[in-house]
């Protein structure tokens, strides 16, 4: 394998806060300690990482000639339903390759409830649900109660709080407001599942995908709600334990999110988030095929500890089925 120049695009979460956003708004972007960990491993690798930073900085370099071999790609993005997209569309503008997802991919898994129409139509189990668009939706919904309500369009557990989970008329009405003044978006609704949750780290692409590890989510004393939601995530020493998921559930949950990881044609490397109905029976929740990859912080990661895996070698596998896909590179 020959040595690459690679770019690495990432939103460092530091500049956002600095220029006033909040931690829930900026709760998707990178920490420094990621990007640094990021280029060591690629170095490692014996690469020659090269940051760029987000889109702007990005379509600035583009403009002024410079390009590189390849692109690592982790930027989320700040406005928009296909923010996640944007950097992919602009570097295949240019003809310069990049790990992860295209722009179809990641437009679409954003759109929680686009999502599910296309893993529901492939037969992947998803619990029923309805978007709300307005405060006068809430009549024409048509589930069984609890219901759990999200914003369409978030990561890292952005709007998922105690208020989540709702009983009655009255609580979906309550909520759904709320989460519509709040973050300018249609709201999933979705028949809220009892059972236990999973995160399963996925890797490759197509046929050659298959599940890296699964970790299960195992709510104490001290969590918040009825869902992995933003509080949950941040803080999640004191309200949650992560861990290895190795018996039949945890298996067929982990079919589950593979399947959906096909259908949806993700590539490279990402989660899904499972969760088992009142039957025990696996349901597909979401899928991050830009997953978080902070050292002893993010799921990913902790599905690589696991397994005894370096930080190296699981940047390694993204980066072998990249390679994959790209012969040219090799």
């Amino acid at each position: 394998m020959r040595a690459l120049r690679m770019g690495v695009t990432y939103d460092l979460r530091s500049d956002y806060l600095a220029l006033g956003y909040s931690q829930e708004e900026t709760a998707e972007f990178d920490a420094e300690v990621t990007i640094q960990a990021v280029c060591d491993a690629l170095a490692g690798l014996g690469h020659e990482p090269v940051r760029i930073g987000g889109i702007t900085p990005l379509t600035v370099a583009l403009a002024n000639g410079e390009r590189w071999d390849a692109v690592f790609n982790i930027c989320e993005g700040l406005k928009g339903v296909a923010r996640e997209a944007q950097v992919p569309a602009l570097l295949e503008a240019f003809h310069i390759p990049y790990v992860f997802s295209d722009p179809l991919t990641l437009a679409l898994t954003l759109d929680k409830a686009m999502c599910k129409r296309v893993v529901r139509d492939a037969g992947v189990p998803t619990p029923d649900f309805a978007v709300i668009e307005s405060e006068a939706d809430c009549r024409h919904v048509r589930l069984s109660y609890p219901l759990f309500l999200k914003p369409v369009a978030e990561g890292s557990g952005k709007g998922v709080d105690a208020r989540s989970r709702v009983e009655d008329v009255a609580g979906l009405a309550h909520t759904a407001a709320s989460l519509l003044a709040r973050f300018h978006q249609p709201v999933l609704v979705e028949e809220f599942l009892p059972g236990r949750e999973f995160t399963i780290g996925i890797t490759g692409t197509g046929a050659t995908a298959e599940v890296l590890g699964i970790t299960e989510i195992v709510p104490n004393q001290n969590f918040v709600g009825h869902g992995y939601g933003f509080e949950n995530k941040e803080q999640w020493e004191d309200k949650l334990s992560v861990v290895p998921g190795t018996d039949a559930a945890a298996l067929a949950a982990g079919e589950v999110a593979l399947a959906a990881w096909r259908v949806l044609r993700c590539r490279d490397g990402g989660r899904a988030d499972v969760r088992l109905d009142a039957l025990g029976q696996p349901n597909f929740i979401e899928v991050n095929p830009l997953a978080g990859i902070r050292p002893g912080y993010s799921d990913l990661c902790f599905i690589a500890d696991y397994r005894k895996m370096s930080y190296q070698d699981l940047i390694g596998k993204f980066l072998a089925s990249f390679l994959r896909r790209h012969p040219e590179l090799a």
